[in-house]
């Protein structure tokens, strides 16, 4: 019976994704998007996860809040309250507010590391991908309030760089990681909407090929990874590597997205902010390298074979390949294009 709910819940958390990006009015988008929000919270409660509950109350406080911002910038867009143009209240800027929000960009990120720390692994690669595409796709169709997503961006880097560095949970480095991309996708919408869609697959497959790490040797914390990636040599190897990938470290994919965000933006003469975004980012990459260090360090006194069934091997192996050796493919398409 719980698989058949499941399986429900997540068809509608897709179709409330769908409506949302693909109606016609905002107030569609804005039931897309509670349609999606009611969904995800059966999913997050009922895992086995002693923190679940927790955790999904705290995701549906912080989604209420900014779907009722988001409303209420709908119906001042639609009405014209002239009160609010006259106290120099942009409804675009309450709107886009709600977005960030909604999808945990600094500085609005409170609840993003604290919801994350009480999820599976399964409903963490959801929050941290999936449900970040639909505000990010209406964030590129609102009015651009130029100074607030500039501040967001600024605030992605520093605050994933600064509050990342002093946690041991996987999953709150996940979140600071993510935190952290999302400055550079804002960013990417700026400019160019194909580039961010192209960051966020990406983003995504890393994301996702990192998880399956985690989530097949059942670790959480920095000290379970460290121990037990001795017992899974080649997992350790496709997790340095892909870790290096997601911190956007030459030559691998991960290096791909941030590079075209880079020269889009020298392109438009924002050099100001891609030096910041560069030199914020380096932070960030500093925890990437400590992690990926303190594994590599260990030593390997097992065998390079990996002790799982043949096809979750393969979807794996699979999944990292395509990780590892696309940056140089990604290059001669984008060069042919």
């Amino acid at each position: 019976m719980w698989y058949l709910n499941k399986m429900m819940f997540s068809s509608s958390l897709a179709l409330g994704t769908v409506v949302a990006v693909s109606s016609y009015s905002w107030m569609g988008m804005w039931v897309g998007l509670e349609i999606n929000l009611l969904s995800f919270i059966p999913l997050i409660s009922t895992s086995k996860n002693m923190y679940s509950a927790e955790s999904a109350l705290k995701y549906f406080i912080s989604q209420v809040l900014a779907s009722t911002v988001l409303l209420l910038s709908i119906v001042v867009l639609s009405s014209k309250v002239t009160t609010f143009y006259e106290g120099n209240i942009q409804p675009s800027l309450m709107f886009n507010t709600s977005l960030l929000l909604k999808m945990g960009s600094a500085p609005l990120h409170f609840w993003f590391p604290e919801v994350m720390e009480g999820l599976s692994w399964l409903n963490s690669v959801i929050l941290l991908t999936w449900q970040k595409l639909a505000p990010m796709i209406l964030l590129s169709y609102s009015s651009k309030t130029l100074t607030l997503l500039v501040v967001a961006v600024i605030s992605c880097m520093f605050v994933s760089g600064i509050l990342g560095q002093n946690h041991l949970s996987l999953r709150k480095i996940m979140a600071y990681s993510s935190i952290n991309h999302i400055g550079w996708m804002i960013a990417a919408t700026l400019f160019f909407e194909t580039i961010w869609m192209i960051y966020f697959l990406i983003y995504s497959i890393i994301t996702l090929n990192i998880v399956l790490v985690f989530k097949k040797l059942n670790l959480f914390f920095l000290k379970q990874l460290m121990l037990s990636m001795n017992t899974e040599p080649l997992l350790k190897l496709f997790f340095i590597l892909n870790f290096l990938s997601l911190g956007g470290l030459p030559p691998f994919l991960g290096f791909f997205p941030k590079w075209l965000t880079i020269q889009i933006m020298v392109n438009e003469n924002f050099v100001t902010l891609a030096v910041i975004m560069i030199l914020a980012t380096l932070a960030t990459l500093y925890f990437y390298m400590r992690i990926t260090f303190s594994t590599l360090v260990l030593s390997m006194n097992s065998l390079l074979i990996m002790k799982t069934s043949a096809p979750y091997k393969f979807f794996i192996m699979a999944t990292n390949l395509v990780t590892l050796a696309s940056l140089i493919l990604s290059t001669l398409i984008f060069n042919l294009l």
